[in-house]
């Protein structure tokens, strides 16, 4: 099972009143385990970045103003999602900016239902607590130090770690029966592993003096012990 946890930094609030998206950030996750693979990218909004966006996340017009425009990135970034489901803290939230920029973009949109919405998640298993992001790290004990501005890479990594608490704890439940590559397509069952024999077998462990003393500890037991039987 693959997924996507995503995170979107924005200039604003609503993609109708043109704000842009100006970061990506996704982390993979094959069967709710971290696969090392990443997508990030800045983008260019091509608009000024408002005050209090730049409060938020710390990213300038001048820092974007060289990064590629959203049309450049798209393809490589529907490429990499493809068909998991993508993870999202308030996922009504990114999916409408994503749709609103694909749909500019000309290609094809994400539909509502791949998104999985981890505030939905926290909401019904902890009602009336606070559920955001930073909450939910301290109900975890989740180390979100690093977090002084909002980053989308770095917050779709700690999601990572939140998502995989919501749905049962970080450490999946193992499998005895098989294992499973996903890159390699391959599949290794235990039942088909055979020992192979040493081809030079192991010396003794015991010395004489060891197999003396354990002689006379026999003796000490009795004449109903096993030992020489």
């Amino acid at each position: 099972m693959r997924e996507i946890v995503l995170d979107t930094e924005t200039t604003g609030l609503d993609p109708n009143e043109g704000h842009r998206i100006v970061e990506i950030g996704a982390v993979e996750l094959v069967n709710h385990l971290p696969t090392g693979k990443t997508y990030h990218q800045y983008i260019n909004p091509e608009r000024d970045m408002p005050q209090e966006a730049f409060d938020v996340h710390g990213i300038s017009s001048e820092f974007l103003s060289d990064k590629p425009v959203f049309p450049k990135i798209a393809d490589a970034f529907l490429e990499f999602v493809g068909e998991a489901k993508l993870v999202i803290h308030n996922a009504a939230f990114d999916m409408k900016f994503l749709n609103a920029e694909l749909g500019w973009a000309g290609t094809r949109l994400l539909p509502r239902e791949q998104a999985l919405d981890t505030l939905e998640i926290a909401r019904k298993r902890y009602p009336g607590a606070q559920n955001s992001l930073d909450a939910l790290c301290r109900r975890f004990s989740i180390d979100n130090s690093m977090r002084e501005k909002h980053g989308a890479l770095l917050d779709s990594e700690i999601l990572a770690e939140v998502y995989l608490e919501l749905v049962g704890g970080r450490q999946p439940g193992l499998s005895l029966a098989s294992s499973s590559s996903t890159d390699s397509n391959t599949t290794t069952a235990v039942a088909d592993f055979t020992a192979m024999a040493r081809p030079k077998p192991l010396g003794p462990r015991l010395t004489d003096a060891e197999k003396a003393r354990h002689q006379e500890f026999i003796k000490t037991l009795g004449p109903d012990q096993l030992w020489p039987k």
